[in-house]
């Protein structure tokens, strides 16, 4: 029961590049269990361990510390796992505090940067009990050393807290840097990028923010009710309104002067030009039932609540339980922030893309999948057939290492195919009058 870990979100204004819907490949899951190398007997302990060693491609983690972390975490123990990692991030965060930042500032900088990606590893696990007191101490602890690091950095990312309705959006805006050729007094292309379902915006700068900045074009994060921070800071799991999210930030970043309002990336904005969907997914309830056992699929659909909710909590009682699933329960009650495993389901439905909704996004769409992504096979493939020619399809191979959920480890290739793309876009861009 893996779920989404990332989702790109982009836009500009063109003709796109399309490809016969007709021609779409049948899904095929090639070799899911051996296609990438594993670092723990536990597969979702080995999943999200290449998670974070794939940090080390934008420095946000070093292979011998994910290793080390790694060969000592006892596999489906998840107290285990948040002693190896909250050693490391300890010891790692000591390296950064005993530097001389104003004379040594890489060296600062890049130990901080570590630390916080190792803080939130430490935290990845723990959201079974939802007012664990860990859950909070490990996330300031985490945004103290990353936002030092990024203080540490040539050109400092903009940090801010947008109104929503109901909520606040923290938002970093990371300017693009003069060394890549970029005029700053210009208005620049700007690609929005906000994560998925388990992952915090901290990562998406050593995931792909490096290699949107080195481009000329500045690169945007945020975060909405049920992901990382507001879930943690604000007690708001969440909501399938996600306008509420992305509206405001397009609203602020309209009205600067470094940004090209007609190069905006968003998702389900009318002022968007273009947009990403990497491993598009259409509904993450019916690619987690999928995963269920038929009995409980059942259950569920007959609509007995407590019958539902009682059978789930038994299973996650029992150690023959896999990991991915007991953490796919406790992520998701908590992330949409219910008590009960159906709530959850339910909720999961709510926030399911139908062709119809699809039908009213008018500009380009780049549709990416890996070759070996277990997350929701299939639904990728279904959602470029419904955009037709609009759309632009991409399967990432396996065979070079690109085929896992989102291209985790392979982010050089995934940046290659779709920043590529998103350039030949740009080059014509239709300015608004």
């Amino acid at each position: 029961m893996r779920f989404d870990h990332t989702i790109l979100l982009g836009a500009l204004l063109a003709t796109p590049q399309v490809i016969n819907a007709a021609n779409i490949p049948a899904v095929s899951i090639t070799n899911s269990t051996t296609s990438m190398y594993q670092l723990s007997t536990d597969s979702e302990f080995a999943f999200v361990l290449e998670t974070f060693l794939s940090l080390a491609n934008g420095g946000g983690a070093a292979t011998g510390e994910v290793l080390r972390s790694a060969a000592r975490i006892a596999p489906g123990n998840f107290e285990s796992w948040y002693k190896e990692w909250k050693f490391m991030a300890d010891a790692i965060a000591s390296q950064g505090d005993a530097v001389n930042a104003t004379k040594f500032p890489i060296s600062a900088q890049q130990a901080y940067f570590r630390a916080a990606s190792y803080y939130r590893a430490a935290d990845f696990f723990l959201h079974g009990n939802a007012s664990d007191p860990r859950i909070l101490t490990l996330w300031a602890s985490m945004l103290k050393r990353y936002d030092a690091a990024a203080k540490l950095l040539p050109n400092p990312p903009e940090k801010v807290e947008l109104q929503g309705t109901g909520f606040k959006i923290p938002v970093y805006f990371y300017q693009a840097p003069q060394s890549s050729g970029v005029n700053q007094s210009q208005k620049i292309p700007t690609l929005i990028i906000g994560n998925g379902y388990d992952g915090a915006q901290q990562d998406l700068y050593h995931q792909f923010g490096q290699q949107v900045l080195s481009r000329g074009w500045n690169f945007v994060t945020y975060e909405g009710p049920g992901q990382a921070t507001v879930r943690r800071e604000q007690n708001i799991g969440f909501i399938p309104q996600w306008w509420e999210s992305v509206t405001p930030v397009i609203d602020w970043l309209r009205e600067r002067d470094d940004v090209d309002i007609d190069r905006i990336a968003l998702q389900g904005e009318h002022r968007i030009a273009a947009l990403i969907a990497l491993d598009g997914l259409l509904s993450l309830k019916n690619a987690t039932l999928k995963k269920f056992p038929e009995p409980l699929v059942k259950l569920y659909e007959s609509g007995n609540k407590s019958k539902f909710d009682d059978a789930i909590l038994s299973a996650l009682n029992k150690k023959s339980t896999t990991t991915e699933f007991k953490w796919g329960v406790e992520q998701g009650t908590w992330a949409f922030n219910v008590a009960s495993p159906f709530d959850w389901i339910y909720k999961m439905g709510e926030m399911d893309l139908s062709p119809e909704m699809l039908k009213n996004i008018s500009c380009p769409v780049f549709v990416a999948s890996g070759q070996d992504d277990s997350l929701a096979p299939g639904q990728p493939e279904k959602m470029a057939r419904i955009f037709g020619n609009q759309a632009h399809y991409h399967s990432f191979k396996t065979n070079v290492g690109a085929g896992e959920h989102c291209s985790i480890g392979a982010e050089p290739q995934l940046a290659m195919t779709e920043l590529d793309w998103l350039a030949n876009v740009f080059e014509n861009v239709t300015k608004s009058p």
